[in-house]
């Protein structure tokens, strides 16, 4: 993994993560030393990332990426074109969810930022472990999105529309 893809891992995790992460578990996370980490965590910090050190371990106070949903619609056989269409631009899809009639909200985290992410995403449904969760709404979910700034993200919702898989608004 690349210095960038690490550091931009570690901001995922930390925008996902419910309590702090210590620099030991960061560290075991990506097979690195967490004196890395510490630099990882201090270029990040200069990059304009408001990360606290706590005693209990790092904490993303507020995130200076813009973040914006999609309703979209396409077959199993599109995922991976969709997907890759999001991270091929910048952007990282950080969940998917659905609305069910009886259940409602069902979500699942993903944080699918890379081209490397994507297949590996498509392998564990390929392979039987699971499978997607539109396939209980007709192929109708949503996709939170981050990216570095608000024209990433018009230029993802611009392609997803393009190729027909935004939904729209009515």
């Amino acid at each position: 993994m690349k210095v960038a893809e690490r550091r931009k891992a570690i901001i995922n995790l930390l925008l996902s993560a419910k309590n702090p992460i210590s620099g030991g578990e960061l560290a075991r996370v990506f097979d690195i030393s967490r004196q890395i980490i510490v630099q990882d965590i201090t270029v990040l910090k200069g990059s304009g990332y408001e990360i606290l050190s706590t005693s209990q371990g790092y904490v993303l106070q507020k995130s200076p990426l813009a973040e914006r949903v999609f309703k979209v619609k396409h077959t199993t056989e599109q995922t991976e074109d969709e997907l890759s269409c999001i991270v091929e631009l910048g952007g990282t899809v950080v969940d998917v969810f659905v609305w069910h009639k009886v259940y409602g909200r069902i979500e699942a985290p993903l944080n699918i930022f890379s081209p490397l992410h994507v297949k590996q995403f498509l392998e564990g449904v390929r392979t039987g472990k699971s499978t997607e969760l539109m396939n209980i709404t007709g192929g109708y979910h949503y996709h939170t999105v981050r990216a570095d700034s608000e024209a990433v993200l018009d230029r993802i919702e611009l392609a997803l529309t393009e190729k027909a898989y935004i939904v729209p608004e009515i």
